[in-house]
């Protein structure tokens, strides 16, 4: 019993945001981090003693600027308070089974086999590549400092059979992710354990079904290891929906680009902060169950059709921080992706997200606008931003807007060519063509301005265009028109889509020779009150090619649950898929 309940102390127990996780510490180190401003370091180590019955994890956060002597003070008194509740015990015990404590507690610190003078500041001494032990009685601890430390690790409260699993949480310091050792284990009784796998990612099998997962990992960087960390998930693996249909578009993309070409996928995915709602569970998609419009559901879907597409490029719309954050940034980078992120504006949690193989591709730079807030600062807007003041109303408007425009340029590994790569999401209003044209014409003005930005760094021949993103636009509008041919009149429609808000005396052009990946299929939008093509991958034709793009799903599957989204279906979007090829390579 006494050696059962000693391996149980061995482990540090925490909760957070309702997520078990542990340490377990090794026996012979103290765990010493600096805090991020350098003014504060927490150290922690376990003390084992069985005669004295002393199991004990001891954690303390202490100022660097004190001397030695404060530090080593605390550690004493905190161990003699352990030693007195033993002593307060003594009288229950047998006689033979009363510990011997010691008349006298010592903790020193030592430094190449001499105590360290205890009157030294604590920030002289706990410095990285120095040989520090601390002494606490008979143990010895060597201190690790600045060791790697996971703060916290959490699985999600969703896991299905056949679809990847990664940890949601992984807040760690003087980590370095890459060379952290993960280990898998499923049980269906959380005591019994079984190893299934290793690596950052772990997919479920059928056989998962009704066990519950358990992630240990021990942290490293390129000189130490620290505590190993575990974590238990809440609830146990489920069964799968079943083949989703972009299973079968994975036939497409097996395999990866090479050489001169490379595949873009464009995805809008469908924001938790729109999704989690009762109006649209209630009224935009009562047709989806609600389950399957929980982000931690839909996030499996969304990864796992990624995944497949084994793309070199990803611009993704409707991206929550969140998301971002603990999900794609987490395991597309350890999958060697680079990524930017672009929020909206107004501070609303939700944004742009561009992913790229860094094998493929050297990021170079990145900007992001809010095309309202910079509307009448940048000079190369003044010509749209003098006829959109004329209407008070229609300016009023478009100023409240939150949209943004990402900018990512990339520079091709093998060929030496420069992508420049927009991304964007357009005002979604019913009544709004005119103010989505307005802003697809500030998009295009900001790329023609980048573009000759770049020209002067690299030559005009080096640069190519890709723009993506939802632009909330048929092709029947004013953007498809203006992209395609270059030219919209100052009488077309789209200018009075709301006559209270008409625009006159603007005509739109642009230079460059756009045309859309994916042609025009008939949606790339699937809700049950609408279907339609609202989503490109719009594409330079002097400068690139399109190999190939995937097929979509079929109205038949699409319609299987009534609409999107649903229990296969992540996002009421789909992606679009291409293949482009660089018309001149450059080596």
């Amino acid at each position: 019993m006494w050696l059962l309940q000693r391996f149980t102390a061995l482990l540090r127990v925490n909760y957070n945001a309702r997520r078990l996780y542990t340490y377990i510490y090794a026996m012979d180190k103290a765990y010493l981090r600096h805090s991020v401003d350098k003014t504060q370091f927490d150290i922690s180590f376990h003390y084992y003693n069985a005669e004295l019955r002393v199991d004990r994890q001891f954690n303390f956060t202490r100022n660097l600027n004190e001397p030695i002597s404060a530090f080593l003070t605390r550690v004493i008194g905190n161990f003699d308070k352990i030693v007195n509740k033993k002593k307060k015990k003594k009288k229950g015990l047998e006689p033979e089974e009363t510990p011997e404590v010691p008349n006298k507690i010592e903790a020193v610190l030592i430094e190449n086999n001499k105590i360290i003078d205890q009157t030294t500041i604590c920030d002289q001494v706990f410095q990285g590549g120095r040989n520090i032990t601390l002494k606490l009685n008979e143990k010895l601890y060597k201190v690790i400092i600045n060791s790697p430390y996971i703060n916290g690790l959490g699985l999600p409260s969703s896991m299905l059979a056949n679809f990847p699993v990664y940890p949601n949480k992984f807040d760690a310091v003087n980590t370095n992710k890459e060379l952290c050792e993960y280990t898998w284990s499923v049980s269906r009784d959380k005591e019994s354990w079984r190893e299934v796998g290793t690596g950052f990612m772990y997919t479920p099998t059928n056989n998962d079904i009704n066990s519950f997962l358990k992630l240990t990992c021990l942290p490293k960087n390129e000189h130490d290891e620290g505590p190993i960390a575990q974590v238990i998930a809440d609830v146990p693996v489920d069964a799968s929906p079943g083949n989703c249909p972009f299973e079968y578009r994975h036939v497409f993309t097996e395999n990866k680009c090479k050489n001169d070409e490379f595949r873009i996928v464009t995805y809008n995915i469908l924001a938790d902060l729109y999704c989690d709602s009762v109006f649209t569970r209630t009224v935009l998609h009562p047709y989806c169950p609600p389950y399957a419009l929980n982000i931690d559901y839909r996030k499996q879907l969304i990864i796992k059709e990624l995944l497949g597409y084994n793309s070199d490029i990803i611009c993704l719309q409707e991206v929550d921080k969140k998301v971002y954050n603990y999900d794609l940034t987490s395991l597309f980078s350890m999958l060697n992706y680079g990524s930017v992120f672009s929020l909206k504006g107004n501070s609303v949690a939700e944004g742009l997200a561009c992913f790229y193989d860094k094998s493929r591709f050297e990021f170079l730079e990145s900007s992001s606008i809010i095309l309202a807030e910079q509307l009448e600062k940048l000079q190369i807007f003044f010509n749209i931003a003098e006829k959109v003041a004329q209407n008070e109303r229609l300016l009023k408007r478009i100023l409240q807007r939150t949209t943004a425009l990402q900018i990512v340029v990339l520079k091709s590994i093998e060929t030496g060519n420069i992508v420049l790569i927009g991304n964007t999401h357009l005002y979604f209003h019913p009544d709004s063509d005119h103010i989505r044209l307005i802003q697809g014409a500030l998009c295009i003005q900001y790329i023609q301005f980048m573009y000759a930005k770049l020209k002067e760094r690299f030559g005009e021949e080096l640069i190519n265009i890709v723009f993506c993103g939802d632009f909330n636009s048929i092709p029947q509008c004013g953007i498809y028109q203006l992209y395609t041919t270059g030219f919209v009149p100052e009488d077309f429609i789209d200018f009075k889509s709301n006559e209270d808000e008409a625009i006159t005396g603007l005509d739109l052009k642009q230079p460059f020779s756009l045309a859309s990946a994916c042609g025009t299929p008939a949606y790339t939008n699937f809700t049950k009150d609408f279907q339609d093509c609202l989503d490109y991958i719009y594409y330079d034709t002097r400068k690139l090619s399109v190999v190939k793009s995937i097929p979509l799903p079929t109205k038949e599957e699409l319609t299987q649950n009534v609409a999107l989204p649903s229990i296969v279906f992540p996002s009421d979007h789909l992606p679009l898929i291409a293949d482009v090829k660089f018309i001149n390579v450059l080596r």
